[in-house]
């Protein structure tokens, strides 16, 4: 699998979950880079949130858990990934439980796969539509993408009924809403607030 085909898993991150994500992350993709496996730890770490927690969410609820210590959590990770996972992982691992920060692990998945896409001149792109987006349509969001942000655009695409039409795209923090649902909402709010208006200035004129 190419690096721009592995799956993506959508996290969103609250500003002091994502700082202490980034240090973990970033010390992990400096040592994964250095050894020349920072697509494979990519890919585990993807398969790990993206699938095993998926398929079995008690895992990941047990190793998050502050009621749990870490030997016991230790002794887990041990029987569940030596000799099955990458060497630097599951080191990794056993780190993250040493500071009781197993409960990111998510959040370190998201940020590595960010800071992997942006050293390799990429970005991950999250594009919502309400039906799925041609070929062509995907070929000129990324054009102004490429023109916007100077780096090469990974679409990573969902459906959601519920926009009605038009599309919304997020980059990071950077978030584009062109969808019929927003459109909607806004206008309905332009009407409530100019009934509100109407209402009050005929109050006001009738106690006058």
């Amino acid at each position: 699998m190419s690096p721009t085909e592995l799956p993506h898993h959508e996290t969103v991150l609250d500003d002091a979950t994502r700082h202490v994500a980034r240090v973990y992350a970033e010390a992990l993709l400096n040592a994964a880079a250095k050894a020349g496996r920072d697509t494979d730890i990519l890919q585990e770490l993807e398969g790990l949130v993206g699938e095993v927690f998926a398929r079995d969410p008690a895992i990941e609820r047990f190793l998050a858990s502050a009621a749990i210590d870490r030997t016991r959590k230790a002794a887990v990770l041990r029987d569940a990934f030596e000799g099955r996972s990458d060497e630097l992982l599951v080191n990794f691992l056993h780190v993250l439980n040493e500071h009781d920060r197993l409960d990111a692990l998510r959040a370190v998945a998201a940020v590595y796969r960010e800071l992997y896409d942006e050293r390799s001149g990429r970005m991950g792109v999250s594009v919502t539509s309400a039906v799925p987006l041609t070929d062509e349509q995907q070929d000129r969001l990324r054009h102004q993408l490429r023109e916007q942000f100077h780096r090469e655009p990974i679409l990573h695409a969902r459906v959601d009924p519920d926009l009605l039409g038009g599309l919304v795209v997020q980059v990071g923090d950077w978030v584009w809403d062109a969808s019929v649902r927003t459109q909607v909402d806004e206008i309905r709010e332009q009407v409530i607030e100019r009934s509100t208006h109407a209402i009050q200035s005929g109050r006001n004129r009738f106690s006058d």
